[in-house]
């Protein structure tokens, strides 16, 4: 075992893990979040764990597709147990509190008891070993609800506090902490250069920063999706398909708040092929909530710190130094996003397209000992609660030539990145410059974007920076 493997295990004791088991145990049907805890809960189960693992999964894992199999069950027995994420709403007319397993499409009502054991469910939803009964038909919210939830088990990490990646982080230097972050999230550092593992890391930003919005293009199979859906609860992928302003906002006739008030991060994944019902309507609302962190619709104003992704797929050819999209990115977007009033309002644009593509486990996938998913899910959340915006302020002059959207993006950008890489805020000035560096790039890929799209409004011009002594 490699020293960083050991000082990672060392530092992080119970929540270090071996990052192997999740592909070798081939548990890719659970996001990595869910499989590393149940590997962790089973590991200390006797000689055969592995096998009982795949036994407890094989037994209550039902795909969405299977969605009837599990309502026929429930129908002839009375009873079903199943592996997936409870959300609970509460209606206040009835009193009664809901839980939605959004995957299946099926309610049914939470004691009160279970709902205070788990709050989270409240906020975010939880994945766990749901225990449906069938129940006497009520009504909710316009809908018949026809069973009950009679035990959830969380499989959740109890400790959110991020100081223990801020206590951790001083034993390590900042390559060594770059490279326990990709194996964190399931890659191997070594196959990527330094530059590929901050474009990487650069995906997390939108998990630890409030109301950011990011876009990233590049060739399939980089691990765009695969990130997302795996490091995270908190996190919804909408891929393509119509999206409707009552999944995105606020459902008025069940009244169920939609993603973006429930989630850290909504990502619009293969954005090329969102439809929406009403275009006018949701880019409204959507540019709006871009801008100022506020949607209303209907009767419901709602504020929200979900922040944005939206990738999509792309071409590449070989430049000067690294790969290049051969395509104009205003094309790979939506109609009714391919104007310069929603691309100014996103803060930076990723280049996923220098990243290699994934190809064998053995090649790109990590190969030891990283932070286990849950508790990093849970941090990332924690990290949210406070931004270093000021900090950036404080440190650094930018040129003049800088709008408020600008200036805004790039401080966010630097925010998330040091949050990452410097959980402990313990930085030098060297290494503050890279960081502003990096985000500084990220926006102007954007303004370079806006120039192609409206010239009239957006000359091309170079944004600059100074960091203060």
């Amino acid at each position: 075992m490699s020293e960083l493997f050991n000082k990672v295990k060392r530092h992080f004791g119970d929540y270090a893990v071996d990052k192997r088991l999740a592909y070798e145990l081939e548990l890719a049907r659970l996001p990595r979040y869910v499989a590393e805890y149940l590997i962790s809960e089973f590991a200390g189960s006797g000689d055969d764990w592995e096998a009982k693992l795949r036994e407890f999964i094989g037994k209550h894992y039902y795909e969405p597709k299977k969605k009837e199999v599990v309502k026929h069950k429930l129908v002839k027995d009375g009873t079903v147990k199943l592996i997936d994420e409870l959300r609970v709403v509460v209606d206040i007319e009835t009193g009664i509190y809901v839980g939605i397993i959004q995957s299946l499409d099926i309610w049914a009502e939470v004691p009160l008891g279970i709902v205070e054991k788990n709050k989270a469910t409240l906020v975010n939803g939880m994945w766990g070993l749901i225990t449906l009964e069938r129940a006497d038909p009520i009504e909710v919210s316009g809908r018949t609800v026809a069973a009950v939830v009679t035990d959830f088990n969380p499989f959740q990490s109890p400790d959110t506090d991020p100081r223990i990646l801020e206590e951790a982080r001083q034993y390590f230097t900042l390559d060594e902490w770059v490279e326990v972050l990709i194996n964190t999230i399931g890659l191997d550092p070594s196959v990527y250069s330094p530059r590929q593992r901050l474009v990487l890391l650069s995906r997390l930003v939108p998990l630890v920063e409030c109301n950011i919005n990011m876009a990233e293009f590049g060739p399939k199979q980089t691990g765009k999706t695969t990130l997302y859906r795996d490091i995270s609860n908190y996190v919804r992928i909408i891929s393509g398909g119509t999206i409707s302003p009552a999944v995105l906002f606020y459902n008025l006739r069940t009244r169920v708040p939609g993603e973006l008030t429930v989630k850290d991060g909504v990502i619009f994944d293969e954005i090329s092929k969102v439809r929406f019902p009403n275009p006018d309507e949701i880019m409204g609302k959507l540019k709006d909530y871009m801008e100022s962190g506020i949607f209303e619709r209907g009767d419901k104003k709602a504020k929200s710190d979900a922040s944005l992704v939206f990738m999509g797929n792309v071409a590449v050819e070989m430049g000067l130094e690294n790969y290049v999209p051969v395509e104009d990115l205003t094309y790979e977007l939506p109609q009714p996003m391919r104007d310069s009033a929603f691309i100014d309002r996103i803060h930076g644009l990723v280049p996923g397209w220098e990243l290699p593509k994934i190809s064998q486990a053995k090649y790109h996938l990590s190969r030891g000992y990283g932070i286990a998913s849950d508790y990093f899910a849970e941090a990332m959340h924690s990290m949210r609660k406070e931004s270093l915006i000021g900090l950036v302020s404080k440190n650094i002059e930018l040129s003049e030539n800088f709008k408020i959207r600008d200036e805004k993006g790039v401080k966010k950008i630097a925010s998330g990145l040091l949050k990452l890489l410097f959980p402990d805020k313990s930085f030098s000035r060297e290494e503050l410059r890279k960081v502003i560096e990096v985000a500084v790039e990220y926006r102007q890929r954007v303004r370079d974007w806006l120039h192609k799209v409206d010239p009239g409004e957006f000359p091309r011009e170079k944004l600059t920076f100074t960091v203060k002594d």
